[in-house]
């Protein structure tokens, strides 16, 4: 696959869904396939950051290609104020992980879904806080990798190395924004 000249090549990909509490870490196998729960890691929010840390090596530990991170979006596709605490987080981690790229994707109703999910599998409801923030992560990833087998290109948006990033494109929430499709 091409992705403006590049090939889509093998390689682990990661997805992150950043919470207040937790930090829901899941990755896909080499061919970019299926999606797995990898760990729930604290959120640290002290200048040390040891939830990035920990993020930055697991990256390492599965030779990662790519990290996907989930960016809460209303229903109507409207940022809230978590958007911003999520484009903040990935500032930082594209900074940490660099030069392994870090893409914003739509995470609009991951959290429900892996709900769903671990209810269907007959989890009970209690035990859901421990492993629904990996079930979301799953989520997340799951879609970005069936959006890149979709488009034949690497889904979201990209966070720059100067820690901008568009805005995901209302077209396809997962694709290039408007802007990198004119380029």
């Amino acid at each position: 696959m091409t992705l403006l000249g590049e090939t889509i090549g093998r390689g682990a990909r990661l997805a992150i869904d950043l919470g207040a509490v937790r930090v829901g870490v899941a990755a896909s196998d080499p061919d970019g396939i299926l999606a797995t729960p990898v760990e729930t890691v604290p959120r640290d929010l002290s200048p040390a950051a040891g939830d990035v840390a920990r993020v930055a090596a697991i990256v390492a530990e599965r030779n990662v290609v790519v990290v996907y991170l989930g960016l809460p979006t209303h229903l109507s596709g409207a940022e809230g104020s978590a958007s911003a605490a999520v484009r903040t987080y990935g500032e930082i981690l594209a900074r940490v992980v660099a030069p392994v790229p870090v893409r914003l994707v739509d995470e609009r109703m991951s959290t429900v879904s892996a709900h769903r999910s671990l209810h269907a599998a007959g989890r009970p409801g209690r035990r859901h806080r421990e492993v629904v923030d990996q079930a979301a992560a799953v989520v997340i990833l799951q879609a970005a990798l069936d959006g890149e087998r979709f488009s034949g290109r690497r889904w979201g948006v990209q966070i720059a190395p100067d820690g901008q990033a568009g805005r995901l494109s209302s077209h396809d929430r997962g694709g290039a924004t408007e802007e990198e499709s004119s380029e």
